[in-house]
């Protein structure tokens, strides 16, 4: 059976059209405008999303929208005229629509993009914790609660996305977060068998090296390596270096060349130029198994995000394939947060952000630190992988 056959019936199972209408949504943003996260994720529940050849209809109401700031080119408040969407006063308001408990059966928390400030150590200060915070107190005041997904990494702050975990264990609501880098299209269409002896993995993306470009690449690490054998079992350390210490790595065997050959053959838009010719970013990921990976960021060679890993002494690679001129990459990860709102079970799990967004931080620590090896030991998250990776089918447009 072919991939595209299968995906509607296993990926994201259809809800019988009364069943839809009975399901809404509130969409909390920080700032909404054309080819912004808000727009990648929102616009598509108001206008339904394409994935290869088939069209999917939205699948719930749009109940409410929320926007924390109003851009310049704003298009939230016009697509809300247009689709009737409610525009909420607060977040509070969002979920509750007015009756003073939860009238909504999921939630929608699009915190990228927006004019927030960064601290010394690159990160940008995005809210997504105290939004997140005010959607779990109308979970308490209401005494019941629904599914929620969060863009991207849960916060630059390893403790404030922890808590944003345990609260999801706490009131016990289906959690998904992530972005749409592991999900978008692969050329070719590489998808580990869950179980696998991996031995090594490298990620590589482009010259972006606040923690929004890094996770991307970690995050595109990570949805290969948590398939290895054992399942995932937690990091142990991580270690960023810049500049010749990447090169001087690479030597002392700590990533392998190899790998970053393969993944450059894949690529559909790199430079002729060599690896050692520009800035350079590397990070070391050890886990808990013995296992090792890395990421590299090499921005005057690429800005795609590709992937290899060796197992039996073999190579395998892909390109993680974003369409940027319509960017549907995101098209799959709305399918997966359906599936969730629709029947509870997430499409993948969320101790896979959660771990991204702790090596994140270590990293950005590690780097601000003089590039320091740093122990984690509160990165001890053990989770499997989905049986398959559910990413889009097709080679994407």
């Amino acid at each position: 059976m072919k991939r595209r056959h299968f995906l509607p019936l296993t990926a994201a199972p259809a809800l019988p059209a009364a069943a839809q209408s009975r399901k809404r949504i509130a969409c909390l943003s920080s700032t909404y405008h054309v080819r912004s996260h808000s727009d990648n994720f929102i616009t598509r529940f108001l206008e339904g999303y394409w994935i290869h050849e088939k069209y999917y209809a939205p699948p719930f109401e749009v109940a409410s929208l929320w926007m924390d700031q109003i851009h310049p080119a704003d298009i939230g408040n016009r697509l809300a005229s247009a689709y009737n969407v409610r525009r909420a006063a607060s977040i509070a308001d969002a979920l509750t629509l007015g009756t003073g408990k939860l009238a909504v059966d999921g939630v929608i928390l699009v915190c990228e993009h927006g004019d927030y400030p960064h601290n010394e150590k690159q990160q940008q200060l995005y809210p997504r914790y105290e939004f997140f915070e005010q959607v779990v107190d109308v979970f308490r005041k209401s005494g019941k609660s629904c599914p929620v997904f969060v863009d991207k990494h849960l916060s630059y702050d390893w403790k404030k996305a922890r808590q944003m975990y345990d609260w999801s264990h706490e009131l016990k609501f289906p959690f998904m977060a992530g972005s749409s880098v592991p999900v978008t299209f692969r050329r070719p269409a590489l998808d580990p068998p869950l179980g696998i002896a991996m031995e090594s993995a490298l990620s590589l993306g482009g010259g972006w090296v606040a923690d929004g470009g890094i996770f991307h690449i970690l995050e595109t690490l990570q949805g290969f390596t948590e398939r290895r054998k054992g399942g995932e079992t937690g990091i142990k350390a991580v270690q960023m270096m810049t500049g010749d210490a990447v090169w001087k790595a690479q030597r002392a065997g700590l990533w392998k060349r190899e790998l970053l050959d393969a993944v450059l053959k894949r690529g559909e838009r790199v430079s002729n130029a060599k690896p050692e010719d520009g800035r350079a970013v590397l990070g070391l990921i050890e886990y808990n198994d013995g296992f090792r990976a890395s990421l590299l960021a090499l921005g005057h060679m690429t800005g795609e995000y590709l992937a290899a890993y060796q197992a039996a002494g073999r190579i395998e690679s892909t390109l993680c394939y974003i369409p940027s001129e319509n960017s549907n990459n995101f098209s799959m990860l709305v399918h997966g947060i359906t599936q969730m709102i629709a029947t509870g079970r997430p499409s993948h799990p969320v101790e896979r952000t959660l771990l991204v967004t702790g090596a994140l931080a270590a990293l950005m620590d590690s780097r601000h630190n003089g590039e320091k090896r740093l122990e984690t030991p509160h990165l001890n998250i053990r989770y499997q992988a989905s049986k398959q990776s559910w990413f889009a089918p097709g080679i994407g447009s």
